[in-house]
């Protein structure tokens, strides 16, 4: 009942110390309204992101298209929602990808030590050896440059991070006094790693796959703006950008690009002040 307690007041004092974190709270709610608003837009105004308008090739914001239209006459306000679907898609997935490949790896690595740490992090090195970005284009060009191939690519190169991040963990943990009393009274390998290993082990990675999400989405949108990355008509908020490339829409068309640059900015600025919110508040250090 103690333990129960005790856990109870910890989680009350981290929602507390994260709540007095004006920036993360302002992230949170933004972030909120913008899954909220990617999800339920289409639908309840019937966005469609493929059709054309023949009559407005690159026309500027009107009451029937807010945000204007592309050069092709497709609505660049539903564009940008269904772009949000898309880039926030691959930046979440691709993060989950890393954490369930790296902390198994790291886990292993750090508990374990001997011949599995040399392997698991010897290969990490090599995987943190390479220009990622270039290992990206490389990988996607060879693949295929469909959503599921990059969210992919982008999450299995991401690994090493999470797997260093939970075998420095370990190293310590596994010190630790209650652990050693575990393996002294017979406790099984499996239930010492996730009922005390992983428990004290995970704040740095939490923390960690918020910026790794906003790396991800990043690394997409740069793909797409390179056209490497989502391809047309898919769209996303790099291959939105693409248009920033032409100096004449860059200087006289700012709607075709401008929306999905500022909302790419205050999404990958609200997860990072997420990150630093989130990692206060596990900051036991932190007064409330």
């Amino acid at each position: 009942m103690k333990n129960k307690t005790a856990k109870g007041s910890y989680f009350q004092d981290v929602v507390e110390r994260f709540f007095h974190h004006k920036l993360a709270v302002f992230a949170l709610f933004f972030l909120i309204v913008e899954i909220l608003a990617v999800i339920l837009l289409p639908k309840l105004l019937s966005l469609d992101p493929y059709s054309l308008d023949v009559m407005a090739f690159g026309a500027a914001p009107s009451a029937k298209h807010i945000l204007g239209t592309d050069d092709v006459g497709r609505d660049l306000f539903a564009r940008l929602v269904y772009g949000g679907q898309v880039s926030l898609t691959v930046g979440i997935c691709s993060a989950i990808i890393s954490l369930i490949v790296g902390i198994p790896l790291g886990l292993i690595a750090g508990y374990f030590r001997g011949g599995a740490e040399i392997i698991i992090m010897r290969i990490a090195d090599v995987f943190m050896s390479f220009p990622s970005m270039i290992l990206i284009l490389v990988l996607a060009s060879v693949l295929g440059q469909s959503i599921v191939t990059i969210t992919v690519v982008i999450g299995v190169l991401g690994w090493p991070e999470f797997a260093r991040l939970i075998y420095a963990s370990t190293l310590s943990v596994r010190e630790k006094e209650y652990v050693e009393s575990a393996k002294a009274i017979g406790t099984k390998t499996h239930n010492i790693i996730l009922r005390y290993i992983v428990p004290n082990a995970s704040a740095p990675v939490i923390i960690a796959f918020t910026f790794r999400t906003a790396q991800a989405i990043i690394t997409e949108s740069s793909l797409s703006f390179l056209g490497l990355g989502v391809q047309p008509p898919a769209a996303s908020w790099g291959n939105i950008l693409y248009y920033a490339q032409s100096i004449s829409v860059l200087a006289n068309k700012p709607w075709m690009w401008l929306p999905a640059g500022i909302i790419l900015i205050l999404t990958v600025l609200c997860i990072n002040f997420l990150g630093d919110g989130i990692r206060d508040a596990l900051d036991t250090k932190m007064s409330v």
